[in-house]
């Protein structure tokens, strides 16, 4: 009967309001009342509570203690970094003997999906200790004090629950600290303010001498966006930057997710890793496992290079489409993706992977490019090519069509952004300048000279190859998809001729 209270309830208060309203009483100071108790009882319930997923963060995680940092790939040096931190906490004799100072703090910076969480289990099973792991958005509530009681709650459970397990150590990990350590400037609310002031109190707590030890490990994608006073030594004493994988390290992530997955002997896994320039850890195990859905599909037993090329397609541009279009349309789209794809070669010849018609995302169809090698500073001549390339597509539907389509739209984009890059680099007539003092007349004017000349010389290096679009077109139209290597072989027809 006892469950039933709070139907009974809901359905008996209307009843009530109903009936005073019906002999003339005022019930507007009771709901009033009724608000603020509810209110009050909700708070009181939730100070201090650190609401959780189930098996989340109310107990420490088991994957924790079985995850290491050899199954982490294509992070060497941030390993590197985090290991030689958490040796402070390993070598305790040694480092009381330097005098060395055991570190507070941990954080880890970079883009989404290169593995910072994985880095932090890692950390709890190199030091042997207790796991808890939380989000930044679990601290935030309506009501103020909240945040503070769930960060006090948190640091008070993981040394509970490391004395219970017999540990030394407890490594806290929290993901997304910019939710909560975010930089004060006196327009944010109070509550966020409570709960970053009261997670610098409790790492300000965090003493050498203290059993168990706690170390707090957080991760951001937004660096710039922290308080000064949480960056500080002392609290985050190690700043770890966990960047995009390179080559090598995308090679060593690929082998990882390719351990109990059944691939072909002729996969030549390295061509992958350099097909799959700019990916991230988490885009890499997405390419292994779309791969052997598409095995799947065809009921194969082995992945095959052709389903790894799919994968990438699918991980970079989503998942091919139905969309049906008239034959007008495909000859422009066709004409507007050769043009992409015979810039590319011929600004770095043998860049192009594969020029495809299909529609995939929200792209009518594409040129996959194969980087020569990972490159990280680029020259003017090299961001002038980048802009070509990215023009060739409407100046292929300017020479056939005598006008542009919307299809060029996230073109020009690109362009602009690279255009801003080089104004940024000091890499134009401008020289060196501060891009915040810059009006938007001066953005629109350099943009269009940069552009306008651009774009007068693709349309030149193009112009000298228009037997390639129509030596092409047809194959394009027919098959839906070139080779690099097969569009290579028609572009050297054309140069032979």
């Amino acid at each position: 009967m006892r469950k039933y209270w709070p139907e009974i309830l809901i359905g008996a208060i209307p009843v009530v309001i109903a009936f005073f309203i019906f002999i003339g009483q005022n019930v507007v100071p009771m709901l009033m009342l009724a608000a603020i108790g509810f209110g009050v009882v909700y708070a009181s319930r939730g100070r201090g509570k650190l609401t959780a997923l189930p098996g989340q963060q109310r107990r420490p995680s088991a994957k924790a203690e079985s995850f290491s940092f050899e199954q982490i790939g294509g992070q060497e040096r941030a390993k590197q970094e985090l290991i030689e931190a958490l040796d402070f906490l390993v070598k305790q004799e040694q480092i009381a003997k330097l005098g060395i100072r055991p570190l507070k703090g941990i954080l880890l910076s970079g883009p989404p999906g290169t593995g910072k969480t994985l880095l932090a289990k890692a950390a709890a099973h190199y030091t042997d200790s207790t796991y808890l792991a939380a989000s930044g958005s679990e601290f935030v509530e309506m009501y103020v004090g909240v945040g503070a009681g769930r960060i006090r709650d948190l640091f008070k459970e993981a040394r509970t629950k490391a004395a219970k397990a017999g540990k030394n150590s407890a490594v806290i990990f929290i993901d997304e600290i910019e939710v909560i350590g975010g930089k004060r400037d006196g327009g944010q609310q109070r509550e966020y303010d409570q709960t970053l002031n009261q997670l610098l109190t409790e790492m300000d707590g965090i003493h050498a001498n203290e059993a168990p030890r706690i170390l707090l490990i957080a991760a951001t994608n937004r660096k710039e966006m922290l308080d000064s006073a949480l960056l500080r030594p002392g609290r985050f004493d190690r700043h770890i930057g966990v960047d995009l994988p390179d080559k090598k390290g995308r090679l060593h992530i690929l082998n990882i997710h390719a351990n109990n997955k059944p691939i072909a002997d002729n996969v030549e896994l390295e061509k992958i890793a350099s097909e799959s320039f700019g990916f991230s850890g988490a885009q890499l195990e997405s390419v292994m496992n779309e791969a052997a859905i598409y095995a799947l599909r065809e009921n194969e037993e082995r992945i095959a290079e052709s389903h790894l090329s799919m994968a990438i397609d699918k991980v970079m541009m989503g998942e091919k489409t139905d969309r049906e279009s008239t034959r007008e349309e495909r000859e422009r789209v066709a004409l507007h993706e050769l043009g992409h794809a015979i810039m590319a070669e011929i600004v770095r010849p043998g860049s192009v992977s594969q020029v495809a018609l299909s529609p995939r995302g929200g792209a009518l169809g594409y040129v996959r490019h194969n980087p020569q090698q990972d490159q990280y500073l680029y020259t003017k001549q090299f961001l002038n090519g980048q802009i070509m390339i990215a023009l060739g597509g409407a100046a292929a539907e300017e020479m056939f069509y005598g006008e542009r389509s919307t299809g060029s739209r996230s073109d020009f984009e690109q362009s602009m952004g690279i255009v801003k890059t080089l104004v940024e680099s000091g890499l134009t007539e401008m020289g060196i300048i501060d891009s915040s003092m810059m009006t938007k007349d001066a953005w629109a004017s350099i943009n269009r000279s940069i552009l306008d000349e651009l774009m007068e010389k693709t349309k030149e290096a193009l112009e000298e190859r228009r037997d390639v679009f129509t030596r092409s077109l047809a194959t394009l139209m027919r098959e839906e998809t070139l080779s690099g290597d097969e569009f290579r072989h028609l572009l050297d027809e054309n140069s032979a001729a």
